[in-house]
């Protein structure tokens, strides 16, 4: 079955931020929800083949969100996508509300992993695609991950198997925002690269830039698309 690429609503990318300011008590992570907007509107209006109204789909693509912190950008643009109510928004980490801190798989649709311990998610990632390709489907499994989680050694294993074993089912999206605490000789692209990746550098404000990374051809090959942004300090 094919699944069409989400599409979201009249909302629009500019009502994003009005979505956004709904939700208020984690201003401190403010900047990490911020780096990734940009990044999640570009793949949930014009990348993923996901559905509001079959959220399980087995052959939708899987969109895992290792950068857990600060999911303010993650709902606000899930709500513009369907998948959640915008008036949940005003709800956001009060008692009772389906919305947390860290998004929770088993209570937000469209959520497919709980995250927000830094540095799993890539793993997740690597075993979601490997399991999509044993089972035959065509869907994409795509992660977004924090340029500070790279330093988590299980992300290192996870770079060097999914090379190793061509899964060109997978794409992660690096969010770079200069807060790796000892970084990468030679740049985050070098990086995966050297482990067999196919790797586009990309300006993680720039939409078209951004989709033309995310299409990029990579026959055989994991890809990795590192999204540049401003401003630094957060995870």
């Amino acid at each position: 079955m094919s699944i069409p690429t989400a599409t979201t609503t009249d909302t629009g990318y500019a009502g994003l931020a009005g979505l956004m300011t709904r939700m208020t008590g984690d201003e401190k992570h403010a900047p990490a929800a911020t780096s990734t907007l940009d990044v999640l509107w570009v793949l949930y209006d014009r990348i993923l083949r996901v559905r509001p109204d079959r959220p399980d789909d087995p052959d939708r693509d899987r969109f895992l969100v290792s950068k857990g912190h600060g999911p303010m950008a993650l709902y606000a643009v899930l709500a513009a996508a369907g998948f959640l109510d915008p008036s949940e928004l005003d709800g956001f980490a009060e008692f009772g509300s389906r919305l947390g801190h860290h998004p929770d798989r088993t209570l937000v649709p469209g959520v497919e992993i709980s995250s927000g311990s830094l540095g799993h998610g890539l793993g997740l990632a690597v075993g979601t695609a490997l399991g999509l390709r044993a089972g035959g489907r065509g869907a994409r499994t795509i992660v977004l991950v924090g340029d500070a989680e790279l330093d988590e050694g299980s992300n290192a294993e996870a770079v060097q198997y999914a090379g190793r074993a061509g899964l060109d089912g997978l794409t992660a999206v690096v969010i770079d925002n200069g807060s790796a605490t000892h970084g990468w000789p030679g740049g985050i692209a070098a990086r995966f690269a050297v482990e067999g990746w196919a790797t586009v550098d990309a300006d993680g404000r720039d939409h078209e830039e951004l989709y033309r990374a995310l299409t990029a051809p990579h026959d055989g090959r994991p890809l990795v698309v590192v999204a540049h942004v401003e401003p630094k300090g957060s995870h």
